[in-house]
């Protein structure tokens, strides 16, 4: 693999604790009650406005109701987010050794996430990866945004990689389907947001329990292609 594009939340970095505190502060200007991780982790996965609509739907505040402002209240809760953007976020166990040794191996890295852009970078570089990736793309980047393949064909053209050379690494449905739209092989976390669950609906080409067994993944297939 020449190019491996990886997600974010859920994948490289545990954010659902800030995201989770997000939701309910959000929630909290409408006077609805909070809700636990279990509740907000299957909403992760497809953009902050997905996000923010599920939160309403789950707490039955109609966004078509007439005077209610979704992109006021999309604005209040990309406030919240952006205050504790970093508040318990953490890389997952394996994530930095893994990145050094895949780098250390002159191969290209890619971030592809439904996250706004704004918080890719920040986040990134707080917790000392960020210099690891040759190109980042939020959910805002461009029109399109994962389960389409257009962020992923757009990252294998960024570098003239033909998407046959290129693998997505990710947790969610949408990583696996965005990925083979693209023609790109890709490999599932279980640890993650979407998970089994997910990886039942839409199979990766593999399932690993850690990001620490990549390297080792890609021996494997190295060795098969000799």
């Amino acid at each position: 693999m020449r190019l491996i594009i990886f997600d974010l939340d859920g994948t490289l970095v545990d954010s659902l604790p800030d995201l989770v505190q997000a939701v309910n502060a959000a929630m909290a200007d409408y006077g609805c009650p909070p809700v636990g991780r279990e509740r907000v982790a299957p909403w992760v996965g497809r953009g902050s406005r997905v996000l923010l609509q599920l939160a309403l739907d789950h707490h039955a505040v109609d966004s078509a109701a007439p005077g209610f402002d979704f992109e006021r209240a999309f604005a209040r809760f990309m406030v919240h987010y952006g205050e504790h953007l970093l508040g318990e976020t953490r890389l997952y166990k394996g994530v930095a050794d893994t990145l050094a040794a895949l780098s250390g191996r002159g191969i290209t890295m890619a971030v592809c996430t439904n996250k706004p852009e704004r918080f890719v970078a920040p986040l990134l570089q707080a917790l000392g990866i960020g210099h690891y990736f040759a190109a980042l793309l939020g959910g805002d980047s461009l029109a399109e945004r994962k389960p389409h393949p257009a962020p992923l064909l757009h990252l294998a053209r960024q570098f003239g990689v033909a998407p046959g050379d290129c693998l997505m690494v990710g947790d969610s449905r949408h990583d696996v389907e965005a990925a083979r739209a693209a023609g790109m092989a890709v490999v599932g976390l279980s640890y993650g947001y979407g998970g089994d669950r997910d990886f039942a609906i839409a199979p990766p080409d593999r399932v690993l329990a850690a990001m620490a067994e990549l390297p080792a993944w890609l021996d494997h297939c190295n060795a098969r292609l000799r």
